[in-house]
């Protein structure tokens, strides 16, 4: 009775492993390079995208020296890519790079790898790691392709970079400044204004750093960062807000008289 058990146990217990050796290895059958292609194209076309992957990773494996297995390559980098499998395609993406340097698709396949990185920018209250990697992916593609249109595209997503790591160091700065810690956030309100300065931020992050320098009754430096603001955005609402508060304290350069509020509008930096 024993043995019968047993037997019976093994019996099923080898059933469960064929069924699973089935389930996950498909047998290897090969194909026509252009008919997997083919397929791999027309699942793309369908959003089918784990079949898609799955045909142009079998147009390299069953044929690697063939010019559609580098197209393959691509493809399926491209179609991780829209799965959201950033990392594998990176991965396919940055073989690419090293195995063929001089492929007419070279420019494409940077672009892509920092298409990668660009999408997985995470909001600006979290951590810029994901952002500095996007940032250094996109200038790779800028320097080695300026005049393409990739590389003009690329341009017009670090400025987007630039604005969101901007956006952080405003982030905490206005932090800083809710808990009464103004040098801290005078740095990081400096920070914006010294290497982020084609971004939107800069106009609120010279007004802030009137409002730090006032707090801590610097007020020649509030004065100064001013007139910067006046110089150049004399038309923003920040540079109005920032004027109203100097005015309503009373703080111009010796010499000027009290109606006369052009100081604001030269440089003085």
């Amino acid at each position: 009775m024993t043995k019968r058990l047993i037997k019976i146990t093994s019996a099923f217990a080898l059933l469960v492993v064929v069924a699973a050796c089935s389930e996950t290895d498909k047998p290897y059958v090969e194909r026509p390079v252009n008919d997997l292609y083919m397929q791999g194209y027309n699942d793309l076309l369908k959003g089918e995208y784990k079949e898609a992957a799955e045909s142009f990773d079998e147009v390299e494996r069953q044929h690697p020296y063939s010019e559609w297995a580098t197209q393959g390559q691509l493809m399926a980098a491209y179609t991780n890519y829209l799965k959201g499998e950033y990392d594998k395609s990176i991965a396919t993406l940055d073989a690419f790079i090293q195995l063929h340097p001089g492929h007419k698709s070279i420019e494409y396949a940077y672009y892509l790898r920092a298409l990668c990185y660009y999408d997985r920018i995470m909001s600006v209250t979290r951590d810029q790691r994901n952002t500095q990697e996007a940032l250094q992916a996109l200038a790779a593609v800028v320097k080695k392709f300026p005049e393409t249109k990739y590389g003009r595209d690329a341009q017009f997503k670090m400025d987007l970079v630039y604005d969101h790591l901007a956006g952080k160091e405003m982030q905490v700065g206005r932090y800083y400044m809710r808990r009464e810690f103004y040098i801290a956030a005078i740095n990081r309100f400096q920070t914006v204004v010294d290497a982020y300065q084609r971004t939107t931020h800069v106009p609120e992050a010279l007004h802030r750093l009137i409002e730090c320098y006032l707090a801590v009754g610097l007020t020649k430096e509030a004065q100064t960062v001013a007139a910067v603001l006046g110089h150049n955005f004399p038309g923003n609402d920040w540079y109005g807000d920032a004027y109203l508060l100097l005015r309503g304290e009373d703080f111009r350069p010796e010499g000027v008289k009290v109606d006369d509020s052009s100081w604001v509008t030269r440089l003085v930096r």
